[in-house]
């Protein structure tokens, strides 16, 4: 449970829990591990030294760093300064940092040791850099944290955050253009801590242990954060994440909640030891980010024995939208389906004027409610257009059945029209995962002169196999209808994927529709 008169926003969450079990650990990190009551400390200390380096209420703060337990105290330190967090994608290029930094025109950049380079590549152009501070590590060109931090006090500050203002502050991929800041506020993460517990895969016990392995700039590893500490869980944060490891630390630090992308959980599959025995403490994998192959799914289950539970969402939307809860995971025909909407949110099937569409209608998903997000940071148009009529537009194209569950059928932007018939890849992808010797596969569009787009599959074969692309073809036709089939078949070794593990398709249409009229963004 998360008592929410001591938590009235995301800063109260280390004081309160710090209250309550100040000595028990908040964060593990490696053999690292920080107590609420440090955490506390730390994050006060934070504060104090913003206020004291000139930031003032609604100020930028950003981050560019791996996973690391110095992100804690940084964040919550923020957010009780009453300035407004945004980290920084750490896969970018220092040009696509360039342009955020400029865009967010934080006032500190704070830095790990492993982007030192990037960082002063990336501030190279700007009319105003910001002040270099190195998190962890050390450079000449960046102010050691400790030195920056000085003597900063530990006391709790005399002005309280308040529920309107901006909290946090996540960049969308860019996958369809230059990426937008997504402001959220306190009383988006308000609504989101109210509904948290009453949604399963959000709802941990205390002192039950949460492992962290989705990166800290995006909205599933802050929230699964956010609400294991609101919880008094124990958060082991991972730094890089690799199936093998994720695998042996879900029962070495017995761990009883995690959320995974579906590219994590099908890599783990792939990991001998993950079928070499049982996980006593694990109770819930949560997963969510990218559509999952149903055959993935049915085989996690089986080897994890745990709850599982899908949520569906965006960045726009605080992370939230709608979930599958385990009991639904039995449901008939259920199983290919994003669940049902979060409490307080509500949802809907859209048609291009913005009309509600019924039951089993195509259109595009919708969201309302408290979660979704107060706008995108110097974007009034973009804002605008995805929250025209009150309802956040996904861009997702799905339907509503009749008992209120809700299915993704694919992005807009990816739909294939072949022939004047929608085919919709993540449909065929899943079609396909279940193939013998399939260790991952993305579905485009490529140019078709008698049917405008054909369908092609471009497929990862498991280490040490040989696939025939004949072979792929007839596991599909058995599966779906005809006009859905590939037309062609390669073989690749990688899908690019963003970090929340959604396939880069753009990158992997462009050179298919390299001087064509279509848009492969």
């Amino acid at each position: 449970m998360i008592d929410l008169e001591a938590i009235r926003t995301l800063a109260d969450i280390p004081a309160a829990q710090a209250c309550v079990r100040g000595q028990a650990t908040a964060v593990k990190f490696g053999e690292r591990e920080t107590s609420f009551a440090e955490l506390d400390a730390r994050s006060n200390r934070v504060a104090h030294a913003l206020i004291a380096a000139g930031l003032a209420a609604g100020d930028r703060v950003s981050a560019l760093t791996k996973n690391h337990d110095s992100w804690y105290p940084l964040f919550f330190g923020t957010a009780r300064a009453r300035a407004c967090f945004a980290p920084i994608n750490c896969r970018l290029a220092p040009a696509e940092i360039g342009f955020i930094l400029g865009d967010a025109g934080p006032k500190l950049l704070f830095v790990g040791e492993d982007f030192f380079d990037c960082a002063l590549a990336a501030v190279a152009d700007l009319a105003v850099p910001p002040r270099l501070i190195a998190l962890y590590g050390a450079h000449p060109a960046f102010e050691p944290f400790e030195t920056w931090l000085g003597e900063a006090p530990d006391a709790p500050l005399a002005d309280p955050p308040q529920l309107t203002d901006d909290v946090l502050q996540l960049y969308t991929s860019g996958t369809t253009g230059l990426p937008k800041g997504v402001v959220l506020t306190n009383a988006n993460y308000r609504t989101f801590l109210e509904a948290a517990t009453e949604v399963d895969g959000f709802a941990y016990g205390e002192d039950e242990t949460v492992m962290i392995v989705m990166p800290l700039f995006h909205v599933a590893g802050t929230n699964v954060s956010f609400s294991g500490l609101a919880q008094g869980g124990r958060l082991v944060l991972v730094k890089d994440f690799t199936a093998a490891d994720a695998v042996r630390m879900m029962r070495e630090d017995n761990v009883a909640h995690a959320f995974l992308a579906p590219a994590m959980i099908q890599m783990m599959l792939l990991q001998p030891a993950a079928n070499s025995g049982a996980y006593p403490a694990l109770k819930s994998i949560a997963y969510g980010a990218s559509p999952i192959a149903e055959d993935v799914l049915r085989r996690a289950r089986a080897t994890f024995g745990c709850d599982f539970v899908q949520f569906y969402g965006m960045t726009e939307s605080a992370g939230g939208g709608s979930y599958l809860s385990p009991n639904a995971h039995d449901l008939p025909g259920k199983l290919t389906s994003c669940g049902k909407p979060w409490p307080g949110a509500a949802m809907a099937i859209l048609d291009g004027e913005g009309a509600e569409l019924g039951d089993g209608e195509i259109g595009e998903i919708a969201i309302s409610g408290g979660i979704v997000m107060k706008g995108y940071w110097n974007r009034a148009a973009a804002t605008e257009e995805t929250l025209a009529g009150g309802w956040l537009h996904t861009g997702d194209v799905g339907y509503r059945d009749v008992d209120g569950f809700y299915y993704v059928h694919d992005r807009i932007k990816d739909m294939i029209v072949s022939g004047g018939e929608n085919v919709y890849p993540a449909e065929v992808e899943s079609a396909i995962m279940g193939c013998p010797g399939v260790a991952d596969v993305a579905v485009i569009g490529v140019p078709d002169d008698k049917w405008g787009e054909s369908v092609k599959a471009l497929i990862v074969p498991a280490a040490g196999t040989t696939l025939d692309p004949d072979d792929i073809v007839a596991w599909a036709r058995e599966r779906i209808a005809a006009y859905k089939i590939p037309k062609s078949v390669e073989f690749i070794d990688a899908l690019p994927r963003n970090p929340s593990g959604k396939v880069l398709r753009r990158e992997l249409r462009a050179p298919y529709w390299e001087g064509r009229v279509r848009a492969v963004g």
